[in-house]
């Protein structure tokens, strides 16, 4: 049920930005990670992307357990001043993920479904390593990351009740317009 949420929300963010931008500057984008993380996840969360994990406290759920939507966070560090965060897209195996995100193996490009896999001694997803593009495969450097910020309120905060949860009905519907959105989308070749 999430992945439908997500792909509605990415689509209604697509959708938006398409009637802001025409192919031609969709295909001249360059996607910061953070910006894109946002969008993509629904996550609001801004500033440089090692700053997300500190923001998150109060607002978001944190954890070390990947979860699809949930946003990776990647500490600061070497050529990474700012980290990086990542959009789960798939769960693997408890030590192999998929990500969609951007400005990693080609400048302010998207990536879609890049495996990541837990390289940390505990298992526990704190430090991984990442496909890159120019390799065809998982990168030579492990990156340290903080850990994976989930997208829904902390859990001190007031959930919400199954009344406000929207039918399956209306998920499938929202799936199914965020897929014809995403075709007429100039940004569709971006995500994939």
């Amino acid at each position: 049920m999430f992945k439908r949420t997500k792909i509605a929300l990415c689509s209604v963010a697509l959708a938006m930005a398409s009637v802001v931008a025409s192919p031609a500057d969709a295909a001249g984008s360059f996607w910061q990670c953070a910006p894109f993380a946002r969008m993509f996840s629904g996550i609001q969360l801004f500033g440089a992307a090692a700053s997300w994990w500190n923001q998150a406290v109060g607002k978001y759920g944190r954890g070390e357990t990947p979860k699809e939507g949930a946003v990776l966070v990647f500490k600061s560090g070497g050529a990474m001043r700012f980290g990086h965060v990542a959009t789960v897209s798939q769960v693997v195996s408890d030590r192999i993920i998929k990500v969609t995100h951007a400005n990693w193996s080609t400048p302010g490009r998207v990536e879609n479904d890049v495996e990541v896999m837990d390289v940390s001694a505990k298992n526990d997803w704190s430090k991984v390593r990442v496909w890159f593009k120019s390799l065809g495969g998982l990168g030579t450097s492990s990156y340290p990351v903080y850990g994976f910020i989930y997208n829904g309120k902390a859990k001190a905060a007031a959930t919400a009740t199954a009344d406000a949860a929207p039918s399956a009905d209306a998920i499938v519907q929202a799936a199914a317009d965020a897929r014809a959105a995403r075709a007429k989308s100039p940004l569709a070749a971006l995500v994939g």
